[in-house]
């Protein structure tokens, strides 16, 4: 009966912080700190290292199951929290990028802001690639925070049957949003205004 009680202990922080991060990192991605009078140069050098910390993400995702499958908890426990260090530290590195920075425009190769008919042509449907790519990584980054929070709640509460039923389901939104975190880089960098 303790388990279950640990479990519902935590489930209404699991929806507030559910609610709030995506609300939150909304909130914050719409401001630019120049806007307030703040002077601060682009936190430029952050993108390719939040990109890295996406692909680390993944890597440490896959050793985590792999720890898990030779009987390793203890390994797969501290990798999976490694795992969530790692995602919080991408969240504060892009917010805190996206609040120096300016909006940068795929296919913007003059760094105006506009996409003109030449880059246009010149990305042609591989724009259409980017955004779906960029769509789906950022709808499931939204749902994988509850999908997170409940598989290590209910690891917490050695409810490992529950656990593992939904990690089936969290591990592989949570691989695809790492991989395609760094896809969605290698895609842009090239417009980034340097």
């Amino acid at each position: 009966m303790e388990d279950n009680s640990l479990e519902k202990k935590y489930n209404k922080y699991i929806v507030a912080v559910s609610i709030v991060i995506p609300v939150v990192v909304g909130i914050l991605f719409g401001i630019k700190l120049k806007d307030f009078g703040i002077e601060v140069e682009p936190l430029s050098f952050l993108p390719p290292i939040y990109a890295t910390t996406n692909g680390i993400t993944a890597i440490v995702l896959i050793g985590a199951v792999m720890a898990i499958k030779k009987g390793n908890r203890k390994l797969h426990e501290r990798l999976m929290t490694f795992a969530i260090a790692l995602s919080l530290a991408f969240l504060v590195m892009y917010v805190a990028y996206h609040m120096t920075a300016d909006s940068t425009k795929f296919g913007d190769l003059n760094h105006d802001g506009v996409l003109d008919k030449i880059e246009e042509a010149g990305i042609g449907s591989l724009r259409y690639l980017y955004f779906v790519i960029l769509i789906t990584h950022i709808l499931l980054s939204i749902a994988i925070i509850p999908l997170v929070l409940v598989t290590y709640v209910r690891a917490l509460a050695q409810k490992f049957d529950k656990h593992r039923k939904i990690a089936k389901i969290t591990f592989p939104l949570w691989l695809y949003v790492a991989i395609t975190g760094v896809i969605v880089y290698v895609m842009i960098s090239p417009y980034y205004a340097n």
